[in-house]
């Protein structure tokens, strides 16, 4: 697609979306960057054009206009000084609580901050003054662009909306040439549902809960949150639309006294299985809480675009993909209940075959990964989510580290009826602060508190090691130490660049942790076997202070064993979807 081309199909579906999510007016003040969306408003039939000489003036004349209306106006300037010209407005907006969806034209990344004509930085040009920004990407012509620009503006309009309203800003990077070429074919648009400016009520929530109730073939996507009351509710819900529910332990769903018929826990083997991806695909699919943690299920849901895709989100966007086409934020659980009383209301007819599907391939994966890990002696590190979840007592806080370790929890760590809650520091998927995150949930949680970490992330934190004396904490510390970054081990540059790969990606260090562990009066353990390390953890479980017990791993035979387990499950999974044929 030539770029006059994909700069028609984008600024139409943006323009096309602000109209759906309800923007009947827009003000505009001439100039050549802006020129791609001004011709787009111009073509919309349900958005009314007014024309300013002043940026400054037609700020405040949106202002005004917004406030009549009580709904959100667009604001449309080119680049440099003319998006300057509307902080006033942008102040008086936001102190008022105005809606405004601010579009401001830009140069595109090449072009800044070199000199270029016209060309300031308008990144978070109004800084705290809108309640949020978003620099949109250039458009290039691929599906995921034009559906990030589309979610932009739905959700910007939503944002300007929601309680309390006011202004958000919108940066629009535009290369020459800057006249688009328009074409008549349709372009995905299609609007988007937000629910919950503050909370939603039943009322708001009908038409979501008649949407569950007429899609038979659905899933639940349950993806971390904290609130260890989602359990019951949500697979209550599944219960009655008859959806298998994909929990991440991180959810607080796929452990605990609930009823978990429904809840599956080797979804991350069986959809490395591209058969089963295809087999398994969904008419909706229904997100609670943040992004999963298991890469093959956030692959499949990009396989599954063309289901309804709804999102119960707590009050941020994770949707990468763009793929949400309801969006529901607020409290999770209360929405839960609420959709669950609707749906009881509903006359749902679930398809027993559908889930039964799911929960046979689920069960011959984990079967699978239970009987190969069993046959390993050696120190592998998926095997200590597998230990501990025979070995933990009711009432453990479990607490993984990123990279490999919350991977491996997603991966092995099968459902239990016993109360264990999940952490992980998945906000921003770092490697630093992890032991002193975990030493402050051993120090507000009453059970027994563990943490699975890596090597890197031990090193990055061991400052934090003081705190366990100074404030006489109890935990069991699993240090798996690969000596370096494993997790790179699973990554293309391993293959790649072999002979770069240690020095660039594997970073070993070489360190003895067991001086760190006597250095801040920790007790410090290297189990052989994994009897040594079971009588070991519950030894720990049982003693004051902190025990660190260490796993000393060979990162390559690691990812080696990794591939092989996850073949097997495979190859499990694909016999059986053949059976079915």
């Amino acid at each position: 697609m030539e770029y006059h081309e994909a700069l028609g199909v984008a600024v139409t579906a943006f323009v096309q979306a602000l109209a759906s999510a309800g923007i009947r007016h827009a003000c505009f003040a001439p100039g050549s960057r802006s020129t791609p969306i001004v011709l787009a408003l111009a073509r919309e039939p349900r958005i009314r054009l007014w024309d300013h000489l002043d940026e400054r003036a037609m700020g405040y004349f949106a202002l005004g206009l917004a406030r009549a209306l009580n709904e959100p106006v667009a604001v449309v300037t080119t680049s440099g000084t003319a998006a300057a010209n509307l902080l006033p407005a942008v102040v008086e907006a936001n102190l008022s609580q105005v809606p405004l969806v601010v579009l401001t034209a830009d140069r595109p990344p090449e072009l800044r901050d070199v000199g270029a004509p016209q060309t300031i930085d308008q990144l978070r040009l109004y800084g705290t003054h809108v309640k949020w920004f978003s620099d949109v990407p250039l458009p290039d012509g691929t599906p995921l662009v034009q559906r990030a620009a589309r979610t932009s503006a739905l959700r910007a309009v939503a944002l300007a909306r929601a309680f309390p309203p006011g202004p958000v800003h919108l940066n629009l990077p535009y290369r020459e040439p800057l006249v688009p070429r328009f074409s008549d074919d349709p372009v995905d648009a299609a609007g988007m549902v937000v629910l919950g400016t503050v909370e939603p009520d039943e009322r708001d929530l009908r038409p979501l809960a008649a949407l569950l109730a007429s899609h038979r073939r659905g899933v639940i996507v349950a993806g971390p949150q904290s609130d260890p009351k989602l359990g019951a509710p949500l697979v209550d819900l599944a219960t009655h639309l008859g959806y298998p529910t994909l929990a991440d332990p991180l959810s607080q769903v796929r452990a605990g006294p609930h009823r978990r018929e429904l809840v599956l826990d080797a979804y991350d083997a069986v959809l490395r299985e591209p058969a089963a991806v295809a087999a398994l695909r969904p008419e909706l699919v229904l997100r609670v809480g943040a992004l999963p943690t298991s890469k093959s299920l956030q692959l499949a849901l990009e396989a599954w675009a063309d289901a309804v895709h709804v999102l119960l989100a707590p009050g941020n966007w994770p949707d990468p993909s763009h793929q949400a086409r309801w969006i529901v934020q607020g409290q999770t659980v209360p929405i839960v209940q609420r959709l669950l009383s609707l749906i009881r209301t509903e006359p749902v007819q679930p398809e027993p075959e559908w889930a039964a599907y799911w929960r046979q391939l689920d069960r011959i994966a984990r079967t699978s990964l239970a009987a190969a890990l069993a046959q390993l002696t050696e120190p592998f590190e998926g095997r200590v989510f597998a230990e501990l979840a025979d070995l933990l007592p009711d009432g453990t806080a479990l607490i993984a580290g990123n990279s490999m370790p919350v991977r491996d929890l997603d991966s092995f760590f099968p459902s239990t009826d016993r109360r264990i809650r999940f952490f992980a520091n998945r906000g921003a998927n770092g490697i630093d602060g992890v032991t002193s995150t975990a030493f402050g949930i051993a120090a507000g949680h009453a059970g027994p508190t563990v943490l699975v970490t890596g090597d890197l992330s031990f090193y990055h934190d061991l400052t934090g090691l003081l705190a366990a004396r100074r404030h006489r904490l109890r935990a069991t510390i699993v240090l798996v130490n690969n000596d370096g970054g494993g997790i790179f081990s699973f990554l293309p540059q391993a293959r790649e660049v072999p002979e770069l790969f240690e020095f660039l990606f594997g970073t070993p260090h070489g360190l003895d942790f067991r001086h760190a562990s006597a250095l801040f009066g920790l007790t410090h353990t290297q189990p052989a076997d994994w009897p040594a390390f079971r009588s070991t953890l519950a030894a720990a479980l049982a003693a004051h202070g902190v025990t660190v017990i260490e796993l000393r791993t060979d990162r390559q035979h690691n990812a080696e064993l990794h591939q092989r387990l996850w073949e097997e499950a495979r190859a499990a999974v694909r016999a059986a979807l053949r059976e079915g044929r």
